[in-house]
């Protein structure tokens, strides 16, 4: 027969709560049911650190550096090309509808085709063939030494334009108008390509010679004036080139004569320099 204490004992390890005197095998249980608030408390003890203020305000930062401010950079600096590309494309598309709309003489039934004839004639005005060899007989026939040096240079000039307009036809390659029709004087192979005008730049830049170097009267200054002007409209209205085409030519004559004043030549040292190169 069992005694009160035992009994006592095994009711309290029977009821399981949290009786700390515990048999072998209700030790082993307790145990147990002791370390699980344990295992938990740490869990929990983990979750807070994770979400401390430290912790969140780091977190916060990251994702403030990686979805705030550089999105936002890197939006502008996609911006700004985007921008650039559609301004250049409105450009390119208003260039294009002018340049047609001043296309009149295109062709012989377009509006002004009647003055076809006269815009071609002003056209051979302003190529490089005529220009070269009118240059090179009056370097022939010039007595004195200032004619001579101002038609050396004048030759040296005419040649350096057709390098470099060579050379940025090649590179740019664009198109000739759609509505041009290609009967023009003397062509060569990069002549196919529209950009920039070679009329333009040789107008451009001849004109700006001849006022520089020669004694003309005021009226055969405005006539080098009309001469340039009208040469750029012609190739617009021929349907050879678009507006920008021969607004860029302007600029790169103008541009270039100011090249060929840096690089100019006295026929002494044009001697000289020819002995060097025997």
């Amino acid at each position: 027969m069992s005694s009160p204490k035992a009994k006592h004992l095994s009711r309290g390890g029977g009821g399981g709560g949290g009786s700390p005197v515990l048999g072998a095998t209700n030790g082993r249980y307790e145990f147990k049911s002791l370390t699980k608030p344990l295992s938990s408390d740490s869990a929990t003890a983990r979750l807070r650190a994770s979400e401390s203020p430290t912790r969140r305000r780091g977190s916060s930062s990251s994702t403030g550096s990686a979805g705030g401010h550089g999105p936002s950079e890197e939006d502008g600096i996609r911006l700004n090309p985007s921008l650039f590309r559609v301004a250049l494309s409105s450009l390119l598309a208003i260039d294009l509808w002018l340049s047609k709309r001043l296309g009149v003489c295109a062709w012989e039934d377009s509006s002004w085709g009647s003055v076809r004839p006269l815009m071609k004639l002003i056209e051979v005005t302003g190529h490089g063939i005529p220009w070269l060899a009118g240059t090179v007989y009056c370097l022939y026939k010039s007595d004195s030494a200032a004619g001579q040096e101002v038609m050396l240079n004048l030759l040296l000039g005419l040649l350096l334009d057709l390098v470099l307009v060579g050379v940025v036809k090649a590179t740019v390659r664009r198109r000739r108008p759609a509505h041009n029709r290609m009967d023009m004087f003397a062509t060569f192979s990069v002549d196919r390509f529209s950009f920039p005008s070679g009329h333009a730049t040789r107008a451009s830049m001849c004109g700006r010679f001849l006022l520089a170097h020669l004694v003309l009267a005021a009226p055969l200054r405005v006539l080098v004036l009309l001469w340039v002007g009208t040469v750029g409209l012609s190739r617009v209205m021929l349907g050879r080139h678009n507006v920008t085409d021969v607004a860029f030519g302007f600029w790169m004559g103008y541009c270039q004569y100011n090249l060929v004043e840096m690089l100019w030549l006295s026929p002494q040292g044009l001697q000289g320099l020819l002995g060097q190169l025997a």
